[in-house]
């Protein structure tokens, strides 16, 4: 899309994308900034780079983006210069407050249908017409509602609107380790993170498959999206896989399924790892610890069902021309900036400042090679790659501030954990199967990013009532929040596979989705075994651990269903004899 633009536009552009990069660098590094200033610079940047990029076809549509642009820079700018006199008159906002608060939550929806969609603004509309009608709901959600104008100064100005958690977690983590994953793949490491498996493992049976599930582990832990994920290492591994026997619908599943759990994986776990932090209170560096056995059981789920998928078809791959210890040997520097990132956050120091050091590293190991080298012009490329793939994301800020705001306006936000509990009839297992639904249904018009935050503000007290610790409350929102991209009938990531592929988009989606399901039994293990979430005793956690790893690849053999021609020979020897 930035291909598309005139020649000022693209220098803007630039000039916004290398000030992201400075700025909070700056602020992670040397000087952190006041609030309206560390959130207000990210809000109104991407409102301007989102109505720069995702532009209008006609003339009159592209005047109408200028103006846009410059009401956003206005409602946004007052907030972030009256910021302190808005704070002290809270509750006494002025006729001229209200004017900002509200064109600032009517652009909101209208960023949020240019990049996601019609379905994020219905839901938008949605909440803003029960913020206001409240009263006229059904007696179980119902609420005094309020004037359009003060529900808007609400969602505008407090804390708990769109400069609130989303903008926060924004500004704070993902724009960082999103800039981080563009310098990481410029430095030249994306081909080390596929080249390095492939020599391990590609020349067994389903190789080209494990190399598949390796390589988005690698790279989707810092892609911080299953469908980018999908995306960039699919259009390497699911040819690979394709000419070395897997039928198309199987190679295009491979990748989307293998690619979510990049979302699970530290160092850096997509944004819901930070968002986590944020609203549990707890430093990421725990988040992580807790998180890495769960991932690595569902690469452990994925992998041996690619196994067993393989060998039904006796799928097996070509042996590499250098042996994984000799490419390692040469490229090891590779891995250098998520070793320094896990490192320095399991030493307590924050996620920005990590993030900011990681990508110092990535920019140092670039010299190495003379082709991948980051010199000034591709600083600005890797600035500009990474600020347009956060784009996507940060332009939900606005639509989920009314959502939340709108929730903790009516008080639903207190009453939503009953409601579901009595739903459920007290069964934690129901209450994760109504989480479930909820998750599908939002990450049909949201990113899941979105979709698990907003679950979480009313589903995690349901869960952590019924007994689940808070963590794991979060985690089953999480790991299920991500079932959207794989499970029909949205499944972009399975889709965006089957295109790559060349495939049946269903027959892909399904397998996909039957590759995926230790999505599904995570929440689960969340849920009844403390010990996967590192709840108990050192002898409880390590009973749980090698019981779930057990248990996993039981599982994954059964799903395979490569035991089903076993007990067709079986039957057909019985009946021969």
């Amino acid at each position: 899309m930035y291909h598309k633009l005139n020649r000022f536009e693209k220098i803007f552009f630039d000039i916004c994308a290398v000030t992201l990069v400075l700025f909070y660098a700056w602020a992670a590094v040397v000087q952190p900034m006041a609030t309206q200033y560390h959130r207000g610079v990210y809000v109104i940047i991407t409102y301007v780079l989102v109505f720069l990029l995702y532009k209008a076809k006609t003339t009159i549509g592209r005047i109408l983006d200028y103006i846009l642009i410059v009401l956003s820079v206005v409602c946004v700018g007052y907030w972030i210069i009256m910021f302190e006199a808005i704070n002290y008159r809270t509750g006494a906002e002025t006729p001229v407050d209200a004017v900002f608060a509200i064109v600032g939550v009517l652009i909101g929806i209208e960023l949020a249908r240019r990049v996601v969609g019609n379905v994020f603004v219905i839901m938008g509309v949605v909440f803003l017409v029960y913020g206001v009608y409240g009263y006229k709901a059904p007696d179980l959600i119902s609420h005094a509602g309020a004037p359009f104008t003060e529900l808007c100064v609400s969602i505008f100005y407090k804390s708990d609107g769109v400069f609130g958690i989303m903008a926060s977690v924004l500004a704070t983590y993902v724009i960082l380790f999103v800039l981080f994953g563009a310098f990481l793949e410029k430095s030249g490491a994306q081909k080390f993170f596929i080249d390095w498996p492939l020599a391990a493992v590609g020349h067994r049976i389903g190789g080209p498959g494990k190399v598949s599930v390796i390589a988005s582990g690698l790279f989707g832990s810092i892609s911080g999206s299953a469908i980018a994920n999908t995306v960039s290492t699919g259009m390497f591994t699911i040819p690979m896989m394709k000419k070395a026997g897997f039928r198309p619908h199987v190679a295009g599943a491979i990748e989307p399924a293998a690619s979510i759990g990049g979302m699970f994986m530290p160092p850096i776990m997509g944004a819901g790892g930070f968002i986590m932090a944020e609203l549990t209170g707890l430093p990421y560096s725990h988040i992580m610890l807790v998180a890495i056995f769960p991932a690595f059981m569902y690469f452990f789920s994925v992998f041996v069902m690619v196994h067993y998928e393989a060998k039904k078809d006796n799928v097996v791959g070509e042996k590499s021309k250098f042996s994984a210890m000799e490419i390692f040997k040469k490229q090891w520097f590779y891995i250098m900036p998520l070793v320094i990132i896990t490192v320095f956050m399991l030493y307590g120091f924050s996620p920005a400042y990590s993030a900011i050091l990681g990508l110092i590293t990535c920019i140092a190991i670039s010299w190495v090679r003379k082709e991948t080298r980051i010199g000034p012009k591709r600083f600005v490329e890797a600035a500009r790659e990474g600020t347009e793939n956060s784009l996507k994301i940060g332009a939900t800020v606005g639509v989920i501030g009314i959502i939340i705001g709108v929730l903790t306006f009516s008080g639903l936000i207190l009453t939503f954990a009953d409601i579901m509990i009595d739903l459920a009839g007290g069964s934690l297992l129901l209450t994760i199967l109504l989480v479930a639904l909820a998750s599908l249904v939002l990450g049909m018009g949201v990113p899941v990013t979105a979709a698990y935050l907003v679950t979480a503000v009313v589903a995690v007290p349901a869960l952590t009532h019924l007994g689940v610790n808070e963590l794991a409350a979060h985690m089953i929102v999480y790991w299920l929040s991500q079932d959207s991209n794989i499970t029909p009938p949205v499944c972009i990531a399975a889709f965006a596979g089957a295109t790559i592929a060349k495939a049946n988009m269903w027959k892909t989606a399904f397998t996909s989705f039957k590759f995926a399901k230790f999505l599904y039994l995570g929440p689960l293990l969340f849920g009844y075994v403390p010990g996967f979430s590192l709840d108990g005793s050192p002898m409880d956690i390590v009973k749980a651990f090698v019981a779930i790893i057990i248990g996993t690849y039981i599982y994954s053999w059964f799903l395979s269903g490569i035991w089903i021609s076993s007990l067709k020979n079986l039957f057909s020897r019985k009946s021969a004899a």
